[in-house]
């Protein structure tokens, strides 16, 4: 199998007659990685989040890992990893299961590693970091999920119905000239981040105008950036299958397999020892539900960040919380034996 790598310090690594969970079968699939400090002795693994790219990602390789073999992945469909924009016959469906039985190649096959002492995701990264509990749990020593859930709500299923209804309604994106010339549905990328945009943060966030902070002098100058040009340059259907795969997602149905499990006992079976890091503002990966997990965890911690930047404290925007996370995260590994 073979791994390349670019000028970003992404590497690839070439999977071949790779079967994804809903039968589709392709010849070849590739998976972008990045390692930091590959000589360290201790390894996380850290996947990337919805609209994320690898060296976009928080790595905390600049405070707690920073001693650690860090290897960020890209989930499939991020436009990295193989996604509808650059993989014919990729499925339309994808589940996290996809994702990981990936990631575990790359981890075992080709670098050559036998145990994670931690992976770390943020919200669609946590997701997946539970998959690794659920699939893989000999490999896993620490779980670190940042604002995610072991299943998507009805309320967060719901809100993603927004933004998707916008693109695939858009008069763009239904533009024949998309397919035909290949042309991005620019009005239906801005209008899809639009919808989102609201929900990144907190309505305190937004009554203190902490977009101010961030060096814009309106909302609408921010919600032009956030909720627009961010978009501007991701394929719509790599979005889609994604968004998809975020709105599935149920751990029940995965420990259980063909009988499903009910979630507090999928969460039960897990014997790892898993931090669960919500924050208190979230909109969509509500702290609530991570306290109730919690409960049900043989190892679990529940630490509730302290921010009004709701979900996108998880990523990294307000420094403040950065710190917060690090030294949390430093206190719940140094603990492990």
């Amino acid at each position: 199998m073979a791994s390349t790598y670019d000028g970003t310090g992404i590497q690839y690594f070439e999977l071949k007659d790779f079967v994804f969970h809903n039968g589709t079968s392709l010849p070849s699939v590739r998976l972008a990685y990045r390692e930091f400090n590959p000589t360290g002795q201790k390894t996380a693994l850290i996947p990337t989040c919805f609209h994320g790219r690898i060296n976009s990602t928080l790595n905390f390789t600049n405070g707690t890992l920073r001693d650690y073999r860090v290897i960020v992945v890209a989930l499939f469909g991020n436009g990295e990893s193989a996604s509808p924009s650059n993989t014919p016959n990729f499925p339309s469906r994808l589940d996290y299961r996809d994702c990981v039985k990936a990631q575990y190649q790359l981890t075992t096959e080709h670098l050559q590693i036998t145990s994670l002492d931690a992976v770390i995701g943020f919200s669609m990264g946590g997701q997946t970091t539970y998959h690794w509990l659920a699939l893989y749990p000999q490999m896993v020593h620490n779980a670190v999920i940042i604002c995610s859930a072991a299943k998507t709500s009805l309320h967060n299923y719901q809100f993603l119905e927004g933004p998707k209804n916008a693109l695939l309604h858009s008069v763009d994106y239904n533009d024949s000239s998309f397919q035909s010339q290949g042309k991005l549905p620019i009005r239906g990328l801005r209008a899809f981040g639009q919808a989102y945009s609201a929900w990144l943060t907190s309505a305190e966030w937004f009554e203190e105008r902490l977009f101010e902070k961030q060096g814009y002098k309106t909302l609408g100058e921010w919600a032009a950036v956030v909720g627009g040009k961010s978009y501007e340059d991701w394929h719509p259907d790599d979005l889609l299958v994604m968004l998809g795969m975020w709105q599935r997602s149920d751990l029940g149905a995965v420990v259980g397999s063909d009988q499903p499990l009910p979630l507090e006992d999928a969460l039960r079976t897990f014997t790892g020892r898993v931090l669960l890091m919500p924050c208190q503002t979230d909109q969509y990966f509500r702290w609530e539900a991570n306290s109730k997990e919690v409960t049900h965890l043989q190892k679990g911690e529940l630490a509730v960040i302290p921010s009004i930047w709701g979900h996108l404290a998880g990523g990294g925007a307000s420094q403040t919380d950065v710190e917060w996370m690090d030294g949390r995260i430093a206190k719940f590994l140094n603990q492990s034996t």
